[in-house]
């Protein structure tokens, strides 16, 4: 097992998370933030980027409710590839949206910054979609998997997975 010191400054750090807790996720023209339980033996975090006690200060009591659940806090900062998964329950959907974000609920000066929002037209069934991005990521700028929906009511995000894997820049 690495050091911290060793593990802050090695070439690649990587958390992988999954949540396969059903979510209900509203249609009201809002993106929602997919929140993950920490610790799960479906989930990485050996670079504590996903944590209960979060850099901030802040501890999360329950993660089903509370947004900060689906924060990445980047080890460090370097060239991130941010990778999801999402799966939605069959529907009558009129569109899938999903999209990564850079501070979600607008700790820092900058905002919130999103990036490669995808607006999707619905198949027949179960959606399931998958996607990449790169981009700069920044030691204590929270990253975040957002997703919305548009078919009238309320449907169920049935599975989700988001990952960073931070390289040197």
């Amino acid at each position: 097992m690495a050091s911290s010191e060793e593990a802050a400054t090695g070439p690649v750090l990587v958390c992988s998370l999954k949540v396969s807790a059903v979510r209900t996720i509203p249609d009201d023209g809002k993106y929602h933030l997919v929140r993950f339980p920490f610790g799960t033996a479906e989930s990485s975090d050996e670079h504590g980027m996903h944590q209960v006690a979060q850099p901030d200060g802040h501890t999360v009591k329950d993660w089903t409710r509370e947004d900060r659940a689906g924060l990445i806090w980047p080890a460090r900062s370097g060239w991130g590839e941010l990778y999801a998964m999402v799966q939605w329950e069959s529907g009558n959907y009129s569109e899938l949206r999903d999209q990564f974000v850079r501070d979600p609920l607008g700790f820092t000066d900058a905002g919130v910054d999103t990036t490669a929002t995808d607006h999707r037209v619905p198949s027949p069934g179960r959606n399931y979609f998958t996607k990449t991005h790169g981009i700069f990521v920044k030691a204590g700028t929270p990253l975040g998997l957002r997703v919305a929906q548009r078919s009238g009511r309320s449907q169920k995000l049935l599975l989700a997975e988001f990952k960073l894997v931070i390289r040197d820049a």
